[in-house]
């Protein structure tokens, strides 16, 4: 019971549900434990699932010929995959990776059940369409930055939603370079910038930020 209340505290929709398919679609769901650094799916596979995340974090990213990866988006506590929207809506495979960035709880309802819902349940499409939208939008963001918005003031946001001057970012330039779809040298060329200013300061693993005005402000 506390598992149910706490899934319709996350998927509201669902609770607010009228219809006896909306009322039945959690009892259709299976309930999954997934471990940290599990590839929920690769580029190419087939769709079988649409994924309700409970708690956790799944990362989705995209790979260049060259290799360069970038994070499209997270999906955390309360939130679905709007590709594995697409692909089950369209019977397209995936052109993108989900992995698990946390152990993740999520449930999984089957694609058969998925179709079966998106046309029997108003409240049930009400929830798909509303999430995917919000991802939607999100990802239009993300191009839109990664297209026009300058790197240093991305990276300075970056460090700003993820630390404060008492709470280092543990990460490495790597990893900054594939959130913020940019390169590994240049990320870390625009941190030795801002260390050279006296706004981070930088050592292996971890990243402290100074002056958190000089960020804001820029």
């Amino acid at each position: 019971m506390e598992l149910k209340n706490t899934i319709l505290q996350l998927f509201p929709r669902l609770a607010d549900a009228s219809d006896k398919a909306g009322n039945n679609i959690l009892s259709q769901a299976q309930q999954m434990t997934i471990p940290k650094g599990t590839t929920l799916f690769r580029h190419g596979d087939q769709c079988q699932n649409y994924l309700l995340v409970i708690s956790g974090s799944v990362k989705v990213i995209t790979r260049a010929e060259n290799g360069r990866e970038v994070v499209l988006y997270h999906i955390t506590r309360g939130g679905s995959c709007v590709l594995t929207t697409s692909c089950l809506m369209s019977s397209e495979n995936y052109p993108a990776e989900g992995v698990t960035e946390t152990d993740i709880v999520a449930l999984a309802i089957a694609k058969s059940v998925f179709e079966q819902y998106m046309a029997e349940s108003k409240a049930f499409r009400q929830q798909v369409f509303r999430s995917y939208g919000d991802r939607l939008i999100k990802l239009i963001t993300l191009v839109e930055e990664i297209s026009f918005a300058k790197l240093d003031i991305r990276l300075a946001k970056f460090l700003l939603k993820n630390g404060s001057v008492n709470t280092p970012i543990r990460t490495t330039h790597q990893a900054l370079a594939t959130e913020l779809g940019s390169a590994r040298e240049v990320i870390s060329r625009q941190l030795k910038e801002f260390e050279n200013k006296g706004w981070v300061q930088l050592n292996r693993g971890k990243i402290e930020i100074m002056n958190h005005d000089a960020l804001a402000t820029l």
